[in-house]
């Protein structure tokens, strides 16, 4: 009773002010200048994919209408967090409303959730291609697809809800520091002066469903394309498969160990700045590599490309 009498008569904050990525001037110039070609080149990658799949017949498939769909989120992902980063090297620590905060943090929390669930679907596709071929066109008809994605993305949205929802409803009394160079949950949970343990345990939980649940799936496809993969007669098909298999367990591993460590922990995380290098893994180099893995490194991309680029020098 005590405690809530004493918060009752606290201010509640309006804005935060995030530290960003480094506070260090000698070095906040060159990560600017780096941070801002990264993300240039992440938008250029994602989108030049994304006409590619719509503009090129040979390349609707459900395993491109993903890709696109993947593409699409990440445009959108490095958009949601990128700017403050580069806000906060190019002016130092600065000041973010509270709504505006928590706008951040919805979309964030929404995107990555999603992205979670499209590379399980991804993973999915690629075990019925290569285990289970001939009922492809089947399991993996447009209606299906379709269906896989619209619940990626709507599931996406309703998890954010229930997140955001229960972080905004926390008492913020000050201080109003930020350790990190966007909105997030751990760092938010750390400045609250009211009890955390319900919004950690949504978090939690949602963790569990959407993180290791979708990680289960994808290790789970992987790990029966792998076993297909040695089955194999042909020397040439094995080193195929475990190429495009390797290439994309690289990403998959990389995203979700980052996403793992920080979201899939019932607590409030202390080191920040371990924090924000990891955020940088999955925030940045992550959207910056799926196009170049997933599409950029396949024949079939390639030749829509070269087709595309041969158009052009002709007109």
């Amino acid at each position: 009773m005590e405690r809530s009498l004493k918060v009752g008569n606290m201010t509640r904050v309006q804005e935060f002010v995030l530290l960003g990525l480094s506070t260090r001037l000698d070095i906040r110039d060159v990560l600017f200048v780096i941070f801002l070609a990264l993300y240039l080149l992440t938008l250029l990658e994602n989108t030049l994919i994304v006409f590619l799949i719509c503009s090129h017949t040979d390349l609707h498939k459900p395993m491109y209408f993903f890709l696109g769909n993947l593409s699409c989120l990440e445009m959108c992902y490095v958009s949601v967090t990128t700017p403050s980063l580069l806000v906060g090297l190019w002016t130092g620590p600065f000041h973010i409303s509270f709504t505006a905060c928590m706008t951040q943090l919805f979309f964030f929390i929404s995107l990555i959730c999603t992205e979670c669930t499209l590379l399980a679907s991804m993973a999915y596709d690629r075990y019925v291609a290569i285990c289970r071929p001939l009922h492809y066109p089947l399991l993996m008809r447009p209606q299906v697809c379709l269906n896989l994605a619209m619940a990626s993305w709507i599931g996406g949205l309703l998890v954010s809800v229930a997140k955001t929802t229960c972080i905004a409803s926390l008492s913020y009394c000050g201080p109003n520091v930020l350790n990190q160079f966007f909105c997030d949950v751990s760092p938010l949970l750390n400045l609250s002066c009211t009890h955390v343990a319900l919004t950690e345990l949504v978090d939690f939980i949602s963790a569990i469903f959407i993180l290791w649940g979708s990680l289960l799936v994808a290790i789970a496809s992987y790990s029966a394309i792998g076993l297909t993969v040695l089955r194999m007669p042909s020397a040439a098909a094995r080193s195929k498969a475990f190429s495009t298999c390797v290439s994309h367990l690289v990403v998959v591993g990389i995203f979700y160990s980052a996403t793992l460590f920080i979201y899939a922990r019932p607590s409030r995380i202390k080191s920040m700045d371990l924090n924000k290098v990891l955020s940088v893994v999955y925030t940045v180099a992550t959207p910056l590599c799926n196009p170049v893995i997933y599409c950029l490194r396949n024949k079939e991309v390639q030749a829509a490309l070269q087709k595309m680029l041969h158009c052009s020098v002709e007109i």
